[in-house]
């Protein structure tokens, strides 16, 4: 990489805190070698670990201003990078293993569980998540149309059990503010819909996306609201996403977490322990701690559910009982998820 590239991208990395979310999003790297030089990793090591992928390599400025410096081991680099351990094929490992496209209703719209309907709201993400449990998904064939959702609302308003609308994706949030706002007076339409839930991972990677404006239309919104955040480590947690969650706080709107446990990441007690009080501190509770789901290319990111289960057991010990999370995993068919 030119001197002049690097230091274009450095300046970027060094302003990209004052930035509005629309210019992070708009900057992310999607280049290796930029994120070798800007995190001075040493280009051969980086080189013997990470590989291509059709999942491609996508993280903002403001995620990687988080990462250490000269540590290939930095735990926030490492759920972002494309790793050569992804094309290892591992039994009992596939593209759907949740099912999904199964419950897939309508382009759009998924119906797994009695009382509440997940609308895949924006197809694509801010930040590439190395295990995400839907990086095989037909994104192409659930894109959110007009008539697509006038689709999913019929079908929400035909059935009376449904009283829960999750928005995910996908990233919702990639969605304007105008058009967030829109959708949710289309949800809020519905009589019989009484929470909306935002399943989102944005705001950690890129706090300026919880805008005034935003914040706003949730609070207002007649629905009970609840923004269920993605952080996996504490070392996600700054002052930055907590200053951006502060008009949240105090608010009707209910805060959450769910984490995923991660091996070589988060799969230590301490670290799920600081994670749950970092997140207190910033007004979020501790929701789920996800078993991994068994995606192709996620393998080593498995931790055994014996290790998850006595992680679990430290944390109760050390903690009050309303920063532990509950250990799941989610099994295609069940009707909830599955506690550990």
């Amino acid at each position: 990489m030119s001197a002049v590239i690097e230091e274009r991208w450095a300046e970027r990395l060094q302003h990209s805190s004052n930035w509005s979310w629309q210019q992070v999003s708009s900057n992310t790297i999607e280049d290796i070698t930029v994120l070798a030089e800007l995190l001075q990793l040493d280009a051969n090591a980086l080189t013997k670990i990470s590989a291509g992928s059709e999942f491609k390599l996508r993280v903002p400025l403001t995620f990687v201003s988080r990462m250490q410096a000269g540590d290939l081991n930095d735990p926030l680099l490492l759920q972002i990078l494309p790793q050569k351990k992804e094309h290892q094929l591992a039994p009992g490992f596939s593209h759907d293993p949740l099912d999904e496209q199964r419950y897939n209703v309508s382009p759009g719209l998924v119906h797994k569980y009695r009382g509440r309907v997940l609308l895949t709201a924006a197809v694509s993400c801010p930040i590439n998540c190395r295990y995400c449990f839907r990086r095989h998904f037909p994104y192409d064939q659930n894109r959110l149309s007009q008539d697509s959702l006038n689709t999913a609302l019929d079908y929400i308003r035909d059935d009376n059990s449904i009283r829960e609308v999750i928005l995910s994706g996908g990233e919702p949030l990639l969605l304007n503010d105008r058009k967030f706002a829109q959708l949710l007076d289309k949800i809020e339409s519905v009589p019989h819909v009484k929470q909306i839930r935002i399943h989102t991972r944005f705001p950690v990677a890129v706090p300026q996306r919880l805008t005034k404006a935003l914040c706003e239309r949730l609070i207002d919104s007649r629905a009970q609201v609840a923004v269920v955040l993605h952080a996996n480590h504490p070392n996600e947690i700054d002052q930055q996403l907590k200053h951006h969650l502060a008009p949240l706080n105090n608010s009707s709107v209910t805060l959450l977490n769910q984490s995923v446990l991660l091996d070589g990441i988060n799969n230590q007690s301490a670290t799920l322990c600081k994670l749950s009080e970092k997140l207190y501190e910033a007004g979020v509770l501790p929701y789920y701690l996800h078993a991994t789901d068994p995606v192709s290319g996620t393998a080593h990111f498995r931790v055994d559910d014996n290790q998850a289960r006595d992680l679990v057991h430290e944390m109760t010990n050390q903690l009050p009982g309303y920063l532990v999370p509950t250990l799941v995993r989610e099994i295609s068919g069940r009707p909830a998820k599955t506690r550990l």
